[in-house]
């Protein structure tokens, strides 16, 4: 069956006499009639699925107009008036929009924050009758995570999460439409899908991707096109017919759920209503069982078809006694260091234990996951004998990780495989019982089936389970090595999930261990080992594995064992110096380049030491790390995450040269005066400008959200700003932004003006007579030093 949602609410209220800066929330209060009549139009369109005007009736939303307080009152009256509106002719979904903040480390929201905003928010929505909870135009994957989480907790009731895309096919964190998929489906998402930001055309294989990556039912609902400025109005081109012509392509892809989002009105989706009647809802092909883990913006695949996938080790302190100091000092310097050379090394998936006595390890662990998330794309295992660490990891972390280990004693599944339900985590399954160590095949593989009924109990399915092998010291149990190569085959027989296990343990107490590990590890290859456990800077190990993929047809044709030994073949002067040796400039843009901003510091010092002066660390580290940064960016390599961290290592850089030269301090760039547009009080994407120009070494002034003209004005004049930047999210308020440039204009101001905004295009900046559009905060900054040049 085809469910059609509603369209847009913004633009009908305002055709109401909604006023521009006015809360259109409060309006389900003051006037129920005007929501209830808009509501009313959609049902009699053929809208079977109403959404409530609270998109931004969180406290946290509502607090910009003093109505926090009011925020229970408010969903409240909006389920009402949906309901009312509805008659019983169609269904109710309790809206939660974006809080407008960004979680942390990338903002200052803390996850808790959020999670207990949007609990009051959707426990309000439920108790008031609603019938789904809609979680929509989210840009973050952690965000989202927050309001699944509080959603799931605070009601039963349906859950559908819609993230909103760009025309990259990312969310503006970096997270792609397979990894929203796997992560939002493991946590629990009842409806999965996609809303905003695109029209129908564009939103067609996003919903492909989603649909092939989880059997959940996928919804859509785009814009009426892409919006476009004419004769001072802003309009969305798509016409209804045009708009209902792209539903049987939604259809096919995999919707099964279809709205519409911004410019979209009744006839709109009286349109697609009339066109779904004559499209039947293709048959869905289930996604295969594998293994996925996610990060932010990626996903790793584990199975016994696919390449053989590295685990890296290194972030552990046990027998480390330098990196358990740091740790219990407090400092993660070497935790992120290794995160990074192991993902430089080859590792796809890398294991974190904060196993440290003495120490809050919950903490610890939160923190650890939190940094290291934000510097790789790897996702990231969860190592540790301790629930509360283990919860703290899984819920800090923006992605869905694998849990190291659950075993088959009692007090373990008990305590880890509810934490694993909740937050969606994979399990590395520890063939260890409350009797000990099985010492054979048999008994290791019926410890597992243990663990996996349980499991299966608890809502885990296939797809959710790594199984090891258990590696024993040969020098102990001469059966050691027989016994470990028959669990794998026995796995692979009894169970058909992918493998892993360590493989130093092996050669404990040996001579010449590297030789009995990389031996050893070919035969785990050949008996079907698929992630192995390992240090990624093993140069005997890694050849291992790139011959073992080339024998066992991993690697068709042995192309890549070819190019590796090639790459072996490279004189050493061509190949790439590790930061210890590099010259002091170049490792600050290398620190620069990776976020290591507790380096930067002692690097700034040791360059100003060796005679380099200001001008000198600026242009040949510092920005030269952020425009390769800028090149990664645009290319699709790095994501805002990663761009934000870098842009705080320059900033750290830049008051470390304040510190030790202030005779010498870098000059400005040029002045800066920025803020969202009167009407608007959207300002994250302003923020994530705003930080990034305030980094990059521009003098920045940040007038807030919801400015009226005159005070920016006011502001450009007084500081003599070089630059003025305004920023858009809402179409209705985006005509604002003319009324600026007119007044600056009138005013005398020789700014130049740089606009932005998810509403914004380039055909509006050129028609609103702005000198630059940029469509992300990394190209401000490059538009703003060209903006500067010009001048």
């Amino acid at each position: 069956m085809i469910h059609i949602f509603d369209g847009a609410i913004g633009t009908m209220l305002q055709n109401a006499g909604l006023k521009p800066g006015a809360c259109p929330e409060l309006i389900n209060i003051e006037q129920p009639e005007i929501i209830q009549s808009v509501h009313r139009a959609y049902v009699e369109a053929g809208a079977m699925i109403l959404e409530t005007n609270t998109f931004g009736a969180s406290a946290l939303k509502l607090a910009h107009y003093g109505l926090a307080d009011r925020m229970a009152e408010i969903n409240t009256a909006g389920v009402a008036a949906a309901k009312k509106a509805a008659q019983g002719k169609a269904k109710v979904a309790g809206s939660m929009g974006p809080t407008g903040q960004f979680i942390q480390p990338l903002g200052d929201l803390d996850f808790e924050e959020a999670y207990q905003t949007y609990y009051a928010q959707a426990k309000a929505l439920a108790a008031a009758g609603a019938d789904y909870i809609i979680i929509e135009t989210s840009i973050d994957l952690q965000e989202m995570r927050a309001a699944l989480l509080a959603a799931k907790a605070a009601s039963s009731i349906p859950v559908i999460c819609q993230l909103s895309y760009s025309e990259d096919n990312r969310t503006v964190t970096g997270t792609d439409p397979q990894t929203a998929a796997i992560t939002l489906d493991a946590l629990g998402a009842d409806i999965i899908g996609v809303n905003c930001s695109l029209g129908p055309e564009q939103l067609v294989p996003i919903v492909k991707i989603l649909a092939d990556n989880t059997d959940k039912p996928i919804s859509v609902q785009p814009n009426a096109g892409m919006p476009k400025f004419i004769n001072g109005q802003t309009v969305f081109p798509m016409t209804p017919k045009d708009f209902a012509r792209w539903t049987p392509a939604l259809i096919e892809a995999g919707a099964s759920y279809i709205g519409g989002c911004c410019g979209t009105t009744p006839e709109h989706i009286q349109a697609i209503a009339r066109t779904a009647q004559n499209c039947s809802e293709p048959p869905r092909k289930k996604p295969l069982p594998q293994l996925k883990l996610t990060s932010r913006s990626q996903t790793v695949m584990i199975d016994a078809a696919l390449p053989t996938v590295w685990i890296g080790e290194r972030i552990n302190p046990t027998g480390r006694k330098k990196l358990a100091a740091e740790i219990k000092e407090g400092s993660l310097l070497s935790v992120k260091k290794e995160a990074i050379d192991q993902i430089k090394a080859g590792a796809a998936l890398l294991d974190v234990n904060m196993g440290i006595a003495g120490i809050d390890q919950a903490q610890a662990m939160k923190r650890a996951v939190t940094e290291i998330a934000q510097i790789t794309a790897a996702p990231l295992v969860i190592d540790t004998s301790d629930a509360a660490a283990l919860e703290a990891g899984l819920r800090a972390y923006p992605g869905r990780a694998l849990i190291n280990s659950v075993s088959a004693e009692p007090e373990r599944l008990k305590t880890f495989l509810p934490l694993a339900r909740k937050y969606g985590a994979a399990i590395l399954c520890l063939p260890i019982t409350a009797e000990g160590v099985p010492d054979t095949a048999e008994k290791r593989v019926d410890a597992v089936r243990r663990i996996v009924e349980a499991a299966k109990n608890y809502g885990l399915k296939a797809g959710d389970f790594l199984l090891d092998g258990l590696v024993m010291t040969v020098a102990a149990d001469e059966k050691a090595c027989r016994e470990t190569l028959r669990t794998l085959q026995l796995y692979r027989r009894e169970f058909g999930y992918p493998t892993t296990m360590g493989l130093s343990n092996i050669s404990y107490g040996l001579p010449n261990r590297p030789l009995i590990n990389s031996t050893f590890f070919a035969m785990c290859l050949a008996a079907g080992l698929d992630a192995p456990i390992i240090n990624p800077y093993d140069e005997m190990m890694k050849n291992t594995l790139a011959a073992g993929a080339a024998l066992l047809g991993k690697d068709p044709n042995g192309r890549s064992y070819s190019r590796m030994e090639s790459n072996l073949k490279v004189p050493k002067q061509a190949a790439v110096a590790e930061p210890s040796t590099m010259d002091t400039l170049a490792a600050i843009k290398a620190a620069v380049i990776d976020g290591e901003k507790e380096r930067i510091e002692n690097l700034v010092s040791q360059a100003i030491a060796e005679g380099n002066d200001t001008n000198t660390i600026t242009e040949k580290a510092l920005t030269a790390a952020m425009n390769e940064i800028g090149i990664d960016f645009g290319a699709g390599r790095v994501f805002l995450p990663q761009v934000l961290l870098s842009a705080e290592a320059m900033r750290t850089a830049f008051l470390k040269i304040k510190e030790l030269l202030p005779a010498q301090e870098t000059a400005k760039l040029g002045t800066v005066v920025i803020a969202t547009v009167k009407g608007d009080v959207h300002d994250l994407g302003k923020n994530i400008v705003a930080a990034l120009l305030a980094n990059s070494g521009f003098a920045l002034i940040d007038l807030g959200k919801d400015i009226d003209s005159s005070a920016i004005v006011k502001a450009a004049i007084e500081n003599q700003a070089d630059i003025v930047g305004l920023c858009a999210l809402m179409t209705t308020t985006m005509t604002q932004i003319d009324h600026v440039i007119q007044a600056l204009k009138e005013a005398g101001s020789n700014a130049k003006v740089m606009v932005g905004g998810a509403a914004v295009t380039q055909e509006y900046a050129d028609d609103a007579g702005a000198d630059a559009y940029a469509p992300d905060g990394v190209a401000a900054v490059k538009l703003a030093r060209h903006l500067i040049g010009k001048k």
